[in-house]
């Protein structure tokens, strides 16, 4: 019967996935895990191939077909190159999740122009590159896809010294629901989703270990997220199982920012 749940609804067979920034962090977490659901991934790297690789590997350990395709994502012409290699490889693309960006974390004192502008070329106009390519072609073909953009608090939050972040997040959070209001009338759904603190490379480069712990034991949940957290949560957005659901921000935070009140400042994350 129509709208009747089970398990089949969250299966991701025979689609095929493009992630962005999916060598290592939240990226790979997602494109592993929506390998994991069925579907065959494509891994996007900007630079060294070796963790491209290895998340390859993890991919086709589940039985599932993967590539890693070098692009830097701020370039047009290299974004449709990428999905071109992607689908000549693995098939039409069902599912994009836009995750790649950068990030330096100085003061506005401090803060460099072309830092910024790197920033803001990876985390917004690539994020408008991968959409627009994609979304093209599954127009075209009339595919029912679904499209993810992995945003930030830092999207609402204007945190200190993270000027670039604060802006790259929030102009690509405006993009994605704006892209989102189109491209439903054609069948495809655009979401996104919003990570609290995650326990990924990019962090631990910030804090030590026993920071990252102290702090992971103050959160509400007792834990910090992983990325296979988000991961879960992109296969369901991009499963049948959320078939009404499109122009959403999904917030996979462990509660860190629950509506009316926030305990991130427990966290002491920024002190």
């Amino acid at each position: 019967m129509k709208g009747t749940f089970s398990e089949s609804m969250f299966s991701l067979e025979n689609k095929v996935a493009l992630v962005t920034g999916s060598s290592k962090g939240i990226g790979a977490g997602i494109a592993v895990e929506l390998a994991r659901a069925g579907a065959d991934v494509c891994i996007n790297y900007a630079h060294s191939n070796g963790q491209a690789n290895e998340v390859v590997a993890q991919i086709q350990a589940l039985g599932r077909r993967a590539v890693a395709v070098q692009a830097d994502v701020s370039d047009r012409h290299q974004v449709e190159a990428l999905m071109e290699t992607c689908e000549s490889q693995l098939g039409p693309i069902d599912i994009l999740v836009t995750n790649a960006v950068s990030s330096v974390r100085t003061s506005i004192l401090e803060t460099r122009f072309e830092d910024l502008q790197r920033t803001v070329e990876l985390g917004i106009f690539g994020v408008f590159h991968a959409m627009q390519v994609v979304a093209r072609k599954m127009v075209e073909r009339q595919t029912k896809g679904s499209i993810i953009h992995v945003s930030s608090p830092h999207a609402r939050t204007p945190f200190k010294e993270a000027i670039d972040y604060n802006v790259a997040k929030a102009g690509s959070l405006q993009l994605a629901l704006s892209v989102a209001n189109e491209l439903m009338w054609h069948q495809i759904r655009v979401n996104v989703l919003e990570p609290g603190w995650t326990d990924t490379p990019g962090e631990r480069t910030w804090y030590t270990d026993d920071k990252m712990q102290e702090m992971g034991e103050r959160m509400p949940l007792r834990r910090m997220g992983v990325p296979a957290d988000l991961g879960r949560a992109a296969v369901f957005l991009a499963s049948d199982a959320a078939s009404y659901i499109a122009g959403t921000v999904l917030r996979v935070d462990g509660g860190q920012f629950i509506e009316g009140g926030s305990s991130w400042e427990s966290t002491g994350r920024h002190q």
